[in-house]
């Protein structure tokens, strides 16, 4: 049995790219349960059209016995609800909800006791039809996610991505206009107006040259960026119709797939281009890796995994779980810092509330309600605007953290008291961190989080009623530069923790009788291809059924160019003196700076991100071993579609297919294409890092392969019980440091670039 575990990522189960033959195919109750929730999600923002699922919500009746909570757990947050609900004083439909709004998250909290305590399939879909109607969609949408993920009895039941729910959270506001008016009952192909050029096309009206006895004029396309494909490929259309497949990774194989084909043949499939955000009148350098802060799955990461780990669900006894949220925010931003170092720029900037910031941000967004979000412009002031209560609270709340571990202790209000010096003290620090129920100081650091986010976010805590802002959803976030800036504050508390752990040394590193001889890497290349995303949900033309049944026979698709990798394969000769169960775990990360400097690891091992962690059985001699990305179970490639998952399930109820259990990756993994940096033409120097180590333990009660989950209710994926990140955790003494079962390996990541052929006419397509 393998087991992978990564920076960012909880361990998955990688499923085929197609269609999977799997032994576990659903049956009917599965198929209508899949069914009612892909529908009860489907333009979540218009009023709910399904007949039977309206009849069904105005049947709702509280009545506590229909629940069942966990022992000692506080069920006021759901009577609260009920009692703002029937005063008709919850957030209303239409308005904007945000997860970090102290008066919406408890909204939130009593709605998804709703459902995710009802006690059986029929309460929790009464409910589900009830909270459809009356409760706020984005709060709605995020009450069924929590439910259905951490729900034990709904494995292998999924929702569609949130991404594909609400578009608007992703794609900039021009194409969610254009995609919401658009009408395929006189469906037609729009020109591209000429103001969508100005921005981006120069034109010297004085400058012509000939060619075939024809006068040109000069265009310089200076600013056009590699995801402005459709302007670089001369398209002139608005409105594109594509009658062959959805366009991602593993397209081929569903091209070739009969009873894919025959299951999609009656879907109309329409495509547009989206472009990333690109700030035109409050254009800085940070825009150019819109690309990806803005990358969907990036984004939809984060929001999957602050769910999975909720804050205010507590977790298992001992299960690490505030250590894991270090190490995954921590691999955040050393994703984003090896991005940045693709293009040229530095370290992420200091954040101080004393200082400007100097880059703004415009996201561009705009929310289903039509309100545009708030952006940040330049040299910002942080002191000089929002709420100085906000502000005290949380330089509160780093003064107090920085006490705590210069002195050593920390005691809790019932006199608990707590050695913050030994490695162990990590798991509490982590807990307040991320202001998760099972701190110890619920009066203090439960909230702090909030506070930050309310006030980046300019949201008062007096009021329901909140302007749309990044910084108030987790889906959005990351797509501000100043999350990375403020979150890496936040991380120097984790750094300044570890300065006062003494780092490890040779008896505690070395491996006697094990050593790696050689890891041999195939070239690391990256690239920008294009992907179809399903916005299906921004249609707006007539829902048609037929007998009382939904018919899905179209599809919107928001055709993307996104940053992808060729398959990375590494080769390990390993020689061990006897055989041996071992742990492996590869780290990859930077080799110079910003300015060409070579980085010490004596600083540069907070840059180390851990790619892979398995556990392989040596034999006695040299040790061949091959591993690929394709091993990596905490990556996922390209999701299935909504509409695809749709056809499925109505395919197999039916009766025309058999639908495999687990048919889709889960969407808390990583997305496989994100692994690598851009990298450069010429090749970006990086280096891989790996360690051998004796595994102690058993895998044999281990289920994290054959029970996949994404939530607290499976606990934390580690494969032993060293720290996450081992042995890059904590500072390093290089005197200590090096012994033979490690192994240090220079590579250059090289970035292709794929669009090149559709600069210029040449290319046989061109315009096409």
């Amino acid at each position: 049995m393998k087991l992978a575990l990564a920076f960012l990522a909880i361990v998955a189960l990688v499923t085929a790219n197609a269609i999977p033959k799997k032994e576990l195919y659903a049956d009917k109750d599965f198929l209508l349960k899949q069914k009612f929730l892909f529908e009860i999600v489907y333009r979540v923002e218009d009023p709910l059209m399904f007949e039977d699922y309206i009849k069904l919500g105005k049947s709702f009746t509280y009545n506590k016995q229909d629940y069942e909570f966990p022992e000692h757990y506080d069920a006021s947050y759901m009577s609260k609800y009920y009692q703002a609900y029937q005063h008709g004083v919850t957030l209303p439909k239409g308005e904007f909800f945000g997860a970090l709004v102290d008066t919406h998250m408890e909204q939130l909290y009593g709605l998804t006791d709703f459902l995710l305590y009802a006690k059986t399939w029929d309460i929790f879909q009464r409910n589900v039809c009830w909270a459809r109607l009356y409760a706020n969609e984005g709060m709605f949408v995020q009450a069924l996610t929590l439910a259905v993920m951490h729900r034990p009895d709904f494995k292998d039941l999924v929702l569609p991505a949130i991404y594909e729910i609400f578009p608007q959270y992703f794609l900039n506001s021009k194409f969610v206009y254009q995609a919401e008016k658009f009408d395929y009952d006189v469906w037609s192909k729009y020109i591209m107006y000429e103001k969508e050029y100005k921005d981006v096309v120069y034109t010297d009206y004085t400058k012509y040259f000939k060619d075939n006895d024809r006068f040109y004029k000069y265009f310089y396309t200076r600013d056009w960026k590699v995801w402005q494909w459709w302007k670089i490929m001369g398209l002139d259309q608005h409105w594109y119709a594509n009658e062959q497949f959805i366009i991602r990774d593993n397209a081929y194989t569903y091209s070739k797939d009969s009873k894919y084909l025959d299951i999609m043949k009656d879907v109309k499939m329409f495509w547009m281009p989206v472009d990333y955000t690109r700030d035109i009148e409050f254009f800085n350098r940070e825009s150019k890796i819109s690309y990806f802060t803005e990358d969907l799955e990036w984004n939809a990461f984060w929001y999957y995994f602050n769910l999975g780990y909720a804050a205010y669900l507590k977790g298992a006894e001992q299960d690490r779980r505030g250590e894991y949220y270090i190490y995954c925010l921590e691999g955040l931003l050393k994703r984003y810092y090896l991005e940045r170092l693709s293009n040229g720029f530095g370290e992420i900037p200091e954040f101080s509330f004393l200082t400007e910031v100097e880059y703004g941000y415009d996201p561009q967004l705009m929310h289903y309600n039509g309100e545009g979000y708030s952006y940040r412009k330049n040299y910002y002031d942080i002191e000089s605007f929002g709420n100085f209560e906000y502000v005290h609270k949380i330089k509160d709340f780093f003064e107090r953290l920085d006490g705590i571990i210069t002195q050593g202790y920390y005691v809790t209000a019932d006199g608990k008291k707590f050695d913050m010096h030994k490695p162990q003290a990590i798991e509490h620090l982590g807990d307040m961190l991320q202001g998760n129920v099972d701190v110890y100081d619920k009066y203090f650091f439960r909230f702090w989080y909030l506070y930050a986010h309310m006030y980046f976010g300019h949201a008062d805590e007096s009021s329901d009623f909140v302007l749309p802002n990044v910084f108030l959803n987790y889906e959005t976030m990351l797509r501000d530069p100043l999350f990375y800036q403020f979150y890496k504050k936040v991380l120097d508390v984790f750094h300044q923790f570890y300065e006062h752990v003494e780092p490890y040394t040779k008896e505690e590193l070395q491996f006697p009788g094990v050593e790696i001889e050689d890891v041999t890497v195939n070239n690391l290349v990256t690239y920008f291809d294009l992907v179809d995303f399903d916005v299906t949900n921004l249609l707006n033309d007539k829902m048609t059924f037929v007998d009382g049944q939904f018919v899905w026979d179209k599809t919107l698709l928001a055709r993307q160019v996104r940053l992808n990798h060729k398959n990375v394969e590494f080769y390990y000769t390993i020689k061990s003196e006897k055989e041996e169960k071992v742990v492996v775990r590869v780290f990859f990360g930077p080799k110079y700076d910003e300015f060409g400097r070579i980085i010490p690891l004596a600083r540069n091992h907070k840059n180390f991100i851990e790619m892979d962690n398995f556990v392989h059985q040596l034999k006695a001699g040299k040790n061949l071993i091959k591993r690929s990305t394709e091993d990596f179970f905490w990556l996922r490639q390209d999701h299935t579609t909504y509409t695809e998952m749709y056809k499925f399930v109505m395919s197999a109820y039916e009766g025309n297919f058999e639908y495999p259990l687990g048919l889709t990756e889960p969407l808390c993994s990583f997305p496989d294409r994100l692994l690598l940096p851009q990298g450069w033409p010429e090749g970006m120097p990086m280096q891989f890092f790996f360690f051998v180590y004796p595994y102690v333990g058993s895998l044999e009660n281990n289920t994290y392969e054959s029970d996949y989950g994404c939530s607290i209710r499976h606990g934390i994926p580690t494969i032993d019980d060293k720290a996450f990140g081992y042995p890059m955790d904590r500072k390093i003494n290089e005197f200590e440091f090096y012994v033979p079962n490690m192994y240090f390996k220079d590579v250059k990541i090289y970035h292709e670039n794929a669009l090149k052929k559709l600069y210029g006419e040449k290319y046989e397509h061109f315009g096409t």
